[in-house]
């Protein structure tokens, strides 16, 4: 009797089919990329994206947690580094006008665009999930600042919290309609010049 691993092992890199992945979300959206995409995308068979993946919906999660810890995570890291909400919301808005039209790469953010006409209502609220997180991430450095002083008291966080949001997600749009860094860059600025004195 032979013992062992039954079936034919994978005979795929699972990390760059998830990068193909990632590529063919970031290009197309969730509702419009299709399994025949993504086994294109990847260069592997329906059964055998089902049986490394589950299904597309656990695929598209892993591909935001790969997008998040390469590409995403910027906000984040300049929340954490910088030494004012100023500080750290001048720096995510240069960030973004230069992620979101790197040529590397499909432009804008991922999490953005692969909400566009999403109607499988587990990953829209997913997504729609982590851009609140974002949200309530800035706004818990303004409040901070508020306390400290840094800011003015009467200073509305979660209104400015949502407007740099609102910019950013502009700026994800703008670039996929082929607005270049120094454009976004310019609309980071003009921002900028919103924040409460």
């Amino acid at each position: 009797m032979v013992t062992g691993q039954r079936g034919r092992p994978r005979s795929f890199d699972r990390g760059a089919a998830l990068d193909e992945a990632m590529r063919a979300f970031w290009e197309r959206g969730y509702e419009a990329t299709s399994i025949a995409d993504l086994t294109k995308a990847m260069g592997i068979g329906a059964p055998s994206l089902y049986a490394a993946f589950g299904d597309k919906r656990k695929l598209f999660g892993e591909v935001v947690v790969v997008y998040g810890s390469r590409y995403g995570d910027f906000a984040a890291v300049a929340l954490a580094e910088e030494p004012t909400a100023r500080a750290a919301v001048e720096r995510i808005m240069r960030e973004a006008a230069e992620i979101y039209a790197d040529p590397a790469h499909p432009p804008g953010c991922l999490v953005i665009s692969a909400a566009v006409n999403c109607t499988t209502e587990e990953v829209a609220e997913e997504l729609r999930r982590r851009r609140a997180e974002n949200l309530t991430a800035f706004e818990t450095r303004i409040r901070a600042d508020i306390t400290t002083g840094t800011l003015p008291s009467d200073t509305d966080a979660p209104a400015l919290a949502r407007y740099y949001g609102a910019v950013l997600q502009g700026m994800s749009q703008q670039s996929r309609d082929g607005a270049t860094r120094e454009e976004l860059t310019a609309v980071a600025e003009l921002a900028l010049a919103a924040w409460p004195a």
